[in-house]
């Protein structure tokens, strides 16, 4: 699975990449704006904006690249360690329903 994290703290870029090998992810973040983001972002599986600590710019760049790419956008305004753990988690919850439901479905 892919993440894109946007936004965050400058400092914690390496703790936040390591959280998400944790969940076997690979992971790109986004805390200071780059020209052209839109092409960086890509078509990952998740989008994570933490809100407090990022550009309008680069806030609007991730919502509506999630829009076009019907990407999951999960926006957390707290840029921190336990925020994305909680976000990890319950994208994993959500998406083992999601393959339980079609499994018994077949």
């Amino acid at each position: 699975m892919s993440i894109v994290i946007v936004g965050g703290n400058e400092r914690m870029e390496c703790k936040y990449k390591s959280i998400c090998k944790e969940y076997d992810c690979e992971a790109k973040v986004f805390t200071k704006i780059k020209g052209g983001l839109h092409d960086f972002i890509g078509s990952p599986d998740l989008i994570v904006l933490f809100t407090n600590p990022v550009s309008h710019e680069m806030a609007k760049t991730a919502r509506s690249r999630a829009a076009r790419g019907n990407i999951t956008l999960v926006q957390s305004h707290c840029g921190s360690c336990s925020a994305l753990r909680s976000i990890l988690d319950s994208h994993f919850e959500s998406h083992q329903e999601d393959k339980i439901c079609s499994a018994a479905a077949q």
